[in-house]
């Protein structure tokens, strides 16, 4: 009694915070199981073996080894045929070719991987083709034991609960099918996608900052003698005067001295802002680059995410001024250095000689206009990486060597042949990841062993038990889908799974249908950008607003519901 007492408590707060706070999903988690080490409930043997878990081991190996695999030319030849043919075209091939490469190797490498290529498409808008590249990367994850890290977690729950180890393809008729009718509703739904192309780049909303210097004509006249009221394409937004912050600007706001003036509006329009006398714009050495700009997208593994620019110092890191951010069409607030920045933040730049000469630009970009950022293997070397990789997974189909054992010793030779650099293995290394998912699995054995899981499907029984086997595991699948769009896919499968395969035991029936709702339910991230990764990657890349992902992704999401909840019990009776 006492262990459910303490472990029901750690987990209230755990779902708590996940829910209700922005922290680091990996920090509640390593917290979580650190606080039930604290109480007695798990020795630390225990404790440190969930780090160890096979699933979780393959998980990262897959990451590393496809390091090399998106350098390959696979990718490359992907990347220069998305231009041809028609728009339905482009985006059937893109999609096909995405869930294809996301069957078997990360999908966030694969749309960083393409993103570049999409955004440069000098046959069809970007925002035509960043979402569906995004949704059909997450339905291509879900076709193979490998595809997505939610597969091979939640079969690390299952083997941890007594259950056989899933399948490779154990995943894939179910996957296969949402993928059809995915295709079928991204290519019905397209043409509800803004077309944010040339035409339209007057409305992109980057977030532009001015400063009042000392011998400006502007000061001491209101913001409409300065002509700063209409001016196109921009829109005065905000001041900043010292510590004070003046939002809803009216024509009669004098100007003083110092104040930084928040401009919305088209990047075009810097040369504009430069001709009014004493507003500079970009400072310093950076200045005679302001018809020079570049754009930059931050990548999901910068070290900068959650950080400032004031705090990165970014102009010292990467010898570039930042004169302007946009994040999709969210109006951002405060001075360009107090922006925190998140992945998928597209920054206006105005670099110097140096900035194109930095090594670490892949790492802290996705995409830099006018640059190709991905090393690309010589053709030889390319195809001994996509050989090396086929031969571990048909070795590991066939039961004749591990998974582990077969990327561990493909790893090796990557790194030896140099098709993988050391640093680049310690900048992916998904640090995160392990300890979520090595905490969550250690999480969901003391829910099963503690019998706390069996006293919530008890009184989820209560609730449910009339509407039999089939009612409990849509109720369980659209819990998860729920879970997976407010917060992380691996966090939703992590307090998901335990609840699921207590039910399928007090229903007395086979657990496998209420494991897989877990897994295609962790997928389901489709409404919003800030459910999944990819889906903020190409958030401000497109241009996109939240309103298309909800005008694409709300019957996208219905559509991939309903064939799963029709499929899963088709192919993996109770």
């Amino acid at each position: 009694m006492y262990d459910q007492l303490v472990l029901s408590g750690i987990m209230v707060v755990l779902v708590g915070c996940l829910f209700g706070t922005r922290l680091n999903p990996a920090w509640l988690f390593v917290g979580a199981i650190c606080t039930a080490y604290l109480a007695g409930l798990i020795s630390l043997e225990n404790m440190l073996s969930n780090y160890a878990n096979p699933s979780l081991i393959t998980l990262v190996l897959l990451i590393l080894v496809s390091i090399a695999v998106e350098k390959t030319t696979l990718i490359q030849y992907l990347a220069r045929s998305l231009a041809n043919g028609s728009l339905n075209r482009s985006v059937l091939k893109l999609g096909v070719s995405t869930a294809f490469l996301s069957s078997f190797t990360n999908n966030t490498a694969v749309v960083a991987s393409l993103i570049s290529a999409v955004k440069d498409s000098q046959t069809h808008s970007p925002s035509k083709l960043l979402l569906p590249l995004s949704y059909t990367a997450i339905l291509g994850g879900t076709l193979t034991l490998i595809g997505t890290s939610t597969n091979l977690i939640v079969n690390g729950f299952a083997v941890e609960a007594g259950m056989a180890p899933l399948g490779f393809f154990d995943f894939t008729l179910v996957g296969l099918g949402a993928l059809l009718v995915g295709l079928i509703t991204i290519m019905v739904m397209l043409k509800y996608l803004p077309d944010n192309g040339k035409k339209n780049q007057e409305v992109v909303p980057f977030y532009l900052e001015g400063k009042v210097q000392a011998d400006s004509k502007l000061i001491g006249r209101t913001v409409e003698e300065n002509g700063l009221r209409d001016l196109k394409a921009l829109f005065l937004a905000e001041i900043i005067r010292g510590e004070r912050r003046i939002c809803a600007v009216t024509p009669q706001q004098e100007i003083l001295e110092g104040d930084v003036l928040l401009f919305v509006g088209d990047i075009h329009s810097v040369p504009l802002l430069q001709r009014f006398d004493g507003l500079k714009v970009v400072h310093d050495k950076h200045e005679k680059d302001v018809n020079h700009l570049v754009e930059v997208v931050i990548s999901q593994s910068s070290k900068f995410l959650g950080k400032t620019v004031k705090e990165v110092r970014f102009r010292e890191q990467f010898h570039a001024a930042v004169i302007a951010i946009r994040r999709g069409h969210d109006r951002l607030q405060g001075g360009l250095g107090h922006v925190q920045l998140q992945a998928g933040d597209s920054l206006i730049l105005a670099p110097s000689e140096q900035f194109y000469e930095l090594p670490n630009l892949k790492r802290e970009f996705v995409y830099i206009s006018g640059l190709d950022l991905q090393t690309h293997l010589a053709p030889k070397q390319s195809n001994m990486v996509m050989a090396g990789f086929v031969a571990v997974l048909a070795f590991s189909v066939f039961d004749l060597v591990p998974m582990v054992k077969g990327l561990m010793v493909l790893l090796l030779a990557l790194c030896l042949s140099g098709a993988i650099k050391v640093n680049e293995m310690k900048r992916r290394f998904p640090v995160d990841l392990v300890a979520i998912v090595g905490s969550a699995i250690g999480l969901a054995k003391l829910m099963i062993d503690t019998g706390l899981a069996a006293q919530i499907s008890a009184g989820l029984f209560a609730v449910l038990g009339d509407f039999g086997p089939y009612g409990a595991f849509i109720a369980i699948f659209l819990m998860t889908v729920l879970f997976t769009e407010l917060i992380t896919n691996n966090a939703a499968a992590a307090l998901s799974f335990p609840v699921a395969y207590a039910l399928a035991v007090g229903f007395g029936v086979n657990p496998l249908p209420f494991v897989m709702a877990v897994a295609f339910g962790a997928s389901a991230s489709f409404i919003s950008p800030f459910g999944y990764q990819t889906n903020l990657m190409v958030y401000s890349a497109g241009n996109y607003r939240v309103r298309d992902y909800v005008a694409m992704g709300l019957p996208l999401s219905v559509v991939y519901c309903i064939t799963v909840l029709t499929l899963i019990p088709m192919v993996f009776p109770f």
